[in-house]
Protein backbone atom coordinates (compact mmCIF):
# COMPACT_ATOMS: atom_id res chain seq x y z
CA UNK A 1 0.00 0.00 0.00
CA UNK A 2 0.99 3.61 -0.39
CA UNK A 3 0.67 6.37 2.11
CA UNK A 4 1.51 10.01 1.76
CA UNK A 5 2.91 11.84 4.76
CA UNK A 6 1.51 15.12 3.44
CA UNK A 7 -2.04 13.75 3.75
CA UNK A 8 -1.68 13.29 7.51
CA UNK A 9 -2.23 16.09 9.96
CA UNK A 10 0.27 16.21 12.78
CA UNK A 11 -1.26 15.39 16.12
CA UNK A 12 0.17 16.20 19.54
CA UNK A 13 -1.54 14.58 22.51
CA UNK A 14 -0.74 15.83 26.00
CA UNK A 15 -1.70 13.29 28.67
CA UNK A 16 -1.72 15.19 31.97
CA UNK A 17 -2.01 11.91 33.90
CA UNK A 18 -2.92 12.66 37.55
CA UNK A 19 -1.78 16.29 37.34
CA UNK A 20 -2.17 19.10 38.35
CA UNK A 21 -3.47 18.98 41.90
CA UNK A 22 -6.01 21.82 41.66
CA UNK A 23 -8.61 23.16 39.24
CA UNK A 24 -6.94 26.57 39.35
CA UNK A 25 -3.63 25.05 38.21
CA UNK A 26 -5.43 23.07 35.48
CA UNK A 27 -7.08 26.22 34.10
CA UNK A 28 -3.75 28.07 34.19
CA UNK A 29 -1.96 25.24 32.39
CA UNK A 30 -4.74 24.95 29.81
CA UNK A 31 -4.68 28.69 29.10
CA UNK A 32 -0.88 28.66 28.82
CA UNK A 33 -1.01 25.90 26.23
CA UNK A 34 -3.81 27.71 24.39
CA UNK A 35 -1.68 30.87 24.16
CA UNK A 36 1.40 28.90 23.18
CA UNK A 37 -0.18 27.22 20.15
CA UNK A 38 -1.76 30.30 18.57
CA UNK A 39 0.94 30.50 15.89
CA UNK A 40 1.13 26.73 15.29
CA UNK A 41 -0.26 25.65 11.92
CA UNK A 42 -1.23 22.23 10.54
CA UNK A 43 -1.06 20.60 13.97
CA UNK A 44 -3.93 19.47 16.12
CA UNK A 45 -3.16 19.69 19.83
CA UNK A 46 -5.18 17.47 22.16
CA UNK A 47 -5.26 18.03 25.92
CA UNK A 48 -6.14 15.01 28.08
CA UNK A 49 -6.62 16.27 31.64
CA UNK A 50 -7.90 14.20 34.57
CA UNK A 51 -11.66 13.54 34.37
CA UNK A 52 -12.47 16.08 37.09
CA UNK A 53 -11.10 18.92 34.91
CA UNK A 54 -12.71 17.93 31.61
CA UNK A 55 -15.75 20.20 31.89
CA UNK A 56 -13.62 23.17 32.95
CA UNK A 57 -11.26 22.94 29.98
CA UNK A 58 -13.89 21.82 27.46
CA UNK A 59 -15.77 25.08 27.99
CA UNK A 60 -12.76 27.09 26.81
CA UNK A 61 -11.32 24.98 24.00
CA UNK A 62 -9.90 27.86 21.93
CA UNK A 63 -8.09 25.91 19.22
CA UNK A 64 -7.39 22.86 21.37
CA UNK A 65 -9.09 19.50 21.14
CA UNK A 66 -10.09 17.67 24.29
CA UNK A 67 -9.32 14.05 25.05
CA UNK A 68 -10.00 11.68 27.93
CA UNK A 69 -7.40 9.50 29.61
CA UNK A 70 -9.64 6.43 29.77
CA UNK A 71 -13.23 5.23 29.36
CA UNK A 72 -15.45 2.33 30.39
CA UNK A 73 -17.06 0.16 27.72
CA UNK A 74 -20.67 0.50 28.89
CA UNK A 75 -22.96 3.45 28.18
CA UNK A 76 -24.52 3.47 31.66
CA UNK A 77 -25.19 1.27 34.63
CA UNK A 78 -23.97 0.17 38.04
CA UNK A 79 -20.27 0.75 37.48
CA UNK A 80 -19.16 2.95 40.36
CA UNK A 81 -16.41 5.38 39.45
CA UNK A 82 -16.44 4.65 35.72
CA UNK A 83 -16.93 7.14 32.90
CA UNK A 84 -18.99 6.21 29.83
CA UNK A 85 -18.29 7.23 26.23
CA UNK A 86 -21.61 9.10 26.15
CA UNK A 87 -20.59 11.17 29.19
CA UNK A 88 -17.35 12.07 27.41
CA UNK A 89 -19.17 12.97 24.20
CA UNK A 90 -21.49 15.25 26.17
CA UNK A 91 -18.40 17.09 27.47
CA UNK A 92 -17.17 17.69 23.87
CA UNK A 93 -14.37 15.16 24.20
CA UNK A 94 -13.07 14.15 20.78
CA UNK A 95 -10.30 11.62 21.59
CA UNK A 96 -10.00 8.86 24.19
CA UNK A 97 -6.75 7.21 25.24
CA UNK A 98 -7.23 3.44 25.44
CA UNK A 99 -4.77 0.76 26.50
CA UNK A 100 -2.15 2.99 28.07
CA UNK A 101 0.69 0.96 29.56
CA UNK A 102 -0.12 2.28 33.04
CA UNK A 103 -3.72 1.05 32.72
CA UNK A 104 -2.41 -2.33 31.59
CA UNK A 105 0.20 -2.59 34.38
CA UNK A 106 -1.53 -1.02 37.39
CA UNK A 107 -5.18 -1.84 36.66
CA UNK A 108 -4.81 -5.18 34.91
CA UNK A 109 -6.40 -4.12 31.64
CA UNK A 110 -6.36 -6.91 29.09
CA UNK A 111 -6.48 -6.76 25.31
CA UNK A 112 -10.09 -7.98 25.54
CA UNK A 113 -11.06 -5.06 27.81
CA UNK A 114 -9.24 -2.63 25.54
CA UNK A 115 -11.06 -4.09 22.52
CA UNK A 116 -14.42 -3.48 24.24
CA UNK A 117 -13.41 0.09 25.06
CA UNK A 118 -12.35 0.80 21.47
CA UNK A 119 -15.66 -0.50 20.15
CA UNK A 120 -17.60 1.62 22.66
CA UNK A 121 -15.58 4.72 21.79
CA UNK A 122 -16.15 4.20 18.06
CA UNK A 123 -19.87 3.56 18.63
CA UNK A 124 -20.11 6.91 20.44
CA UNK A 125 -18.48 8.70 17.50
CA UNK A 126 -15.24 9.45 19.35
CA UNK A 127 -11.68 8.67 18.23
CA UNK A 128 -9.73 6.07 20.19
CA UNK A 129 -6.01 6.52 20.70
CA UNK A 130 -4.72 2.97 21.14
CA UNK A 131 -1.44 2.82 23.05
CA UNK A 132 0.93 -0.06 22.35
CA UNK A 133 4.48 -0.75 23.44
CA UNK A 134 6.84 -3.23 25.02
CA UNK A 135 8.86 -3.19 28.22
CA UNK A 136 12.64 -3.67 28.16
CA UNK A 137 12.24 -7.38 28.97
CA UNK A 138 9.66 -8.15 26.29
CA UNK A 139 10.08 -9.00 22.61
CA UNK A 140 8.87 -5.99 20.64
CA UNK A 141 7.34 -7.81 17.69
CA UNK A 142 5.43 -10.34 19.81
CA UNK A 143 4.06 -7.69 22.20
CA UNK A 144 3.03 -5.17 19.55
CA UNK A 145 1.42 -7.80 17.33
CA UNK A 146 -0.50 -9.18 20.32
CA UNK A 147 -1.63 -5.77 21.54
CA UNK A 148 -2.71 -4.55 18.09
CA UNK A 149 -4.44 -7.79 17.08
CA UNK A 150 -6.16 -8.15 20.47
CA UNK A 151 -7.32 -4.54 20.61
CA UNK A 152 -8.63 -4.53 17.03
CA UNK A 153 -10.37 -7.92 17.06
CA UNK A 154 -13.72 -7.67 15.27
CA UNK A 155 -13.12 -4.09 14.15
CA UNK A 156 -13.59 -3.48 10.43
CA UNK A 157 -10.92 -2.02 8.16
CA UNK A 158 -13.16 1.02 7.71
CA UNK A 159 -13.38 1.54 11.49
CA UNK A 160 -9.60 1.19 11.87
CA UNK A 161 -9.26 4.39 9.81
CA UNK A 162 -10.74 6.24 12.81
CA UNK A 163 -8.26 4.80 15.31
CA UNK A 164 -4.96 6.43 16.17
CA UNK A 165 -2.27 3.98 17.23
CA UNK A 166 0.39 5.47 19.46
CA UNK A 167 3.63 3.55 19.87
CA UNK A 168 5.01 4.24 23.32
CA UNK A 169 7.63 1.77 24.49
CA UNK A 170 7.24 1.23 28.22
CA UNK A 171 11.02 1.23 28.66
CA UNK A 172 11.15 4.88 27.53
CA UNK A 173 8.49 6.28 29.89
CA UNK A 174 10.10 8.49 32.51
CA UNK A 175 13.54 6.90 32.03
CA UNK A 176 15.22 9.58 29.95
CA UNK A 177 15.85 6.97 27.24
CA UNK A 178 14.50 7.75 23.80
CA UNK A 179 13.62 5.58 20.83
CA UNK A 180 15.90 5.94 17.84
CA UNK A 181 14.36 6.93 14.52
CA UNK A 182 15.06 3.40 13.25
CA UNK A 183 13.19 1.87 16.21
CA UNK A 184 10.22 4.14 15.60
CA UNK A 185 10.14 3.37 11.87
CA UNK A 186 10.37 -0.40 12.43
CA UNK A 187 7.55 -0.15 14.98
CA UNK A 188 5.40 1.84 12.55
CA UNK A 189 5.96 -0.75 9.82
CA UNK A 190 5.08 -3.55 12.25
CA UNK A 191 1.89 -1.80 13.38
CA UNK A 192 0.80 -1.07 9.80
CA UNK A 193 1.40 -4.66 8.75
Amino acid sequence: FKFHVSSFMKLIIANWKMNPATLEEAKHLFNSVKKGIKSVKNVEVVICPPFVYLSAVASGEGGLSIGAQDVFYKEKGIFTGEISPLMLKDLKVKYVIVGHSERRAYFGETDDMINKKIKAVLDAGLRPVLCVGESNTEEKQKVIEGQVMGALKGISANQVKNIIIAYEPVWAIGTGKNCSADEIMSSMVLIKS
